[in-house]
């Protein structure tokens, strides 16, 4: 896949004809990949070129809306990774200014898609463009100049609960993990590099690795979970604790640290870039009176991550009054 930055206003031509999917496409959860697949495939049944267009940085950052995403599920370079496992062509990414978010719907239309040789237009039903949102998938076949044809990809659904980046923000933000599979398709996860802490792990028998991301994710509600752990293609199981850790700090930093104990491990790993699979919430973080009261709850946590990992059905039935 080759990634192509756009900007505005655009020098940019393209004389082989695309079959272009439109969209933010943060996550590329279930929804994205149902539009982006049906882009290739209608590619590949006419013979055209397949392309995803997508925009950088978010529209509320640069519309100075109330809620701003700065934080991603997939920022960009993620965004990237999964776009191309799906067998994709091109990787338009536009770049957001207030200037291309003033752009007129037709205008829009005729320098970002006529323009760029679109023949067809795959995007999610309530996909919108042009200033203030004005162009909709129904307003498109009159901005098309019949230059183009489209398909429009219905809601997609998990139970009643429409698949969604805003959905995923919202799992993401009660620490519902273990529902994510359900919505992206895969683990939620997120890469850093391990850097050096205070290394009290290792003093109580629990030594972590703490991880720094290395972009802007969206971090899972605060607590203790049962990961998985990728580092140098092999993957370990272990429990994270995302927090403050209130038992040794008694006013809150400015940002939560990410700190893994993975099982049966024992390499120096700093230096190393990770990828964290978040499974399952464990419990809230919590201040404990004591070193030792803390270390109690560390074996519980351990041991009630090596059970969900062992069979997480039973985990479940164990744990369903409890959890």
């Amino acid at each position: 896949m080759k990634t192509i930055w756009l900007s505005h206003p655009l020098n940019k031509k393209n004389d082989a004809p695309l079959v272009m999917a439109l969209g933010y496409f943060d996550g590329v959860h279930l929804g994205h990949q149902k539009v982006i697949q049906t882009a290739k495939q209608i590619a590949d049944q006419y013979g055209y070129k397949s392309a995803v267009m997508t925009f950088h940085p978010h529209p509320s950052v640069v519309l100075g809306r109330s809620q701003q995403h700065v934080r991603f599920i997939t920022p960009l370079k993620e965004k990237e990774k999964q776009i191309a496992k799906l067998g994709v062509d091109y990787l338009y990414v536009v770049e957001f200014t207030p200037e291309f978010a003033y752009l007129l719907p037709q205008q829009f239309v005729d320098e970002y898609i006529i323009g760029l040789g679109v023949k067809h237009v795959v995007a999610g039903f309530d996909f919108t463009y042009g200033r203030l949102g004005k162009g909709t998938m129904e307003t498109l076949p009159f901005h098309s100049r019949e230059q183009f044809t489209q398909t429009v990809i219905p809601k997609q659904t998990f139970g009643e609960e429409k698949i969604s980046s805003t959905y995923i923000r919202q799992r993401l933000a009660e620490g519902d993990v273990e529902q994510l599979p359900y919505l992206l398709g895969r683990w939620y996860e997120v890469t850093g590099t391990v850097i050096h802490g205070d290394k009290r792990g290792r003093t109580i028998g629990f030594p972590t690795a703490n991880v720094a991301l290395d972009d802007d994710y969206i971090i899972p509600r605060i607590g203790v979970y049962a990961v998985t752990v990728t580092i140098d293609g092999n993957t370990w199981t272990g429990v994270c604790n995302v927090g403050y850790k209130p038992t040794f700090h008694a006013q809150q930093q400015k940002d939560p640290t990410i700190e893994v104990h993975l099982f049966d491990f024992s390499a120096d790993i700093y230096g190393a870039h990770v990828c964290i699979q978040w499974h399952k919430r464990l419990r809230d973080e919590r201040a404990f009176s004591s070193v030792h009261e803390l270390v109690e709850q560390i074996h519980r946590d351990a041991q009630a991550a090596r059970e969900y990992f062992q069979n997480p059905l039973a985990f479940y039935r164990k744990n369903m009054y409890s959890i």
